[in-house]
């Protein structure tokens, strides 16, 4: 399988409209837990990124040099915590593949491990801790490991996906520890997080996208 940076410009245009539709579905979720304002925080960051999709990046052929921009544009855009996470996440998942106009299986592989990676390690969260690593610490240990046995990334990232919706699902049930909303204490229990769920929309929107172009 190869993604081209069309294919990877088209997944980026789902996003944005898969946010828009969520929008007050996640801003519902975050009503019970914080502000309220995450999925209008999600909405601003991808509707800036979609400017540029439009404009700037309208012919851009470079893998990387789309990821990055979409990094950048996306923290310029969002001024909350969560425009660090995504945008060190596409900055470190674009070094996955070096001025390339087609991805392999491989690159996409290392992209979304590289991705994951630094959206945790920038925000130093744990699974367990009711943030969007519920969703995208499970899915990446289910990708790397099914990918090294298949070494077919459409096997492995579905299988990544379906892990990241049961983490996304498990956080009904935690206790949250870090943000606004660790302030709730006991009544943070039996709300489904917000970041995890917008984080399982974005994976899960990669998977439909390479299913819907027929790649597989």
């Amino acid at each position: 399988m190869k993604i081209t940076s069309e294919n990877l410009k088209t997944f980026l245009k789902n996003v944005v409209n898969i946010i828009e539709e969520n929008k007050d579905y996640l801003s519902e979720l975050d009503r019970k837990l914080g502000d309220g304002d995450h999925g209008v925080t999600m909405s601003i960051g991808w509707q800036a990124v979609n400017e540029k999709l439009n404009d700037e990046l309208s012919e851009e052929q470079d893998c990387t040099k789309i990821c990055i921009t979409t990094g950048r544009t996306f923290l310029s855009a969002v001024g909350s915590s969560v425009g660090p996470l995504y945008a060190t996440g596409f900055l470190r998942g674009a070094k996955a593949f070096q001025n390339k106009t087609e991805l392999t299986d491989q690159d996409l592989h290392d992209f979304w491990v590289a991705f994951i990676g630094g959206v945790k390690e920038r925000g130093q969260a744990e699974v367990g801790d009711k943030t969007m690593i519920d969703t995208l610490q499970p899915a990446a240990e289910a990708l790397k490991s099914s990918f090294e046995q298949s070494n077919d990334f459409m096997i492995a990232f579905s299988e990544a996906v379906a892990a990241g919706e049961q983490g996304m699902k498990s956080t009904k049930d935690m206790l949250s520890k870090r943000g606004r909303s660790s302030r709730l204490g006991e009544r943070s229990i039996g709300n489904q997080d917000p970041g995890a769920t917008s984080a399982f929309l974005i994976l899960n929107t990669f998977l439909s996208t390479i299913k819907s172009l027929q790649l597989v």
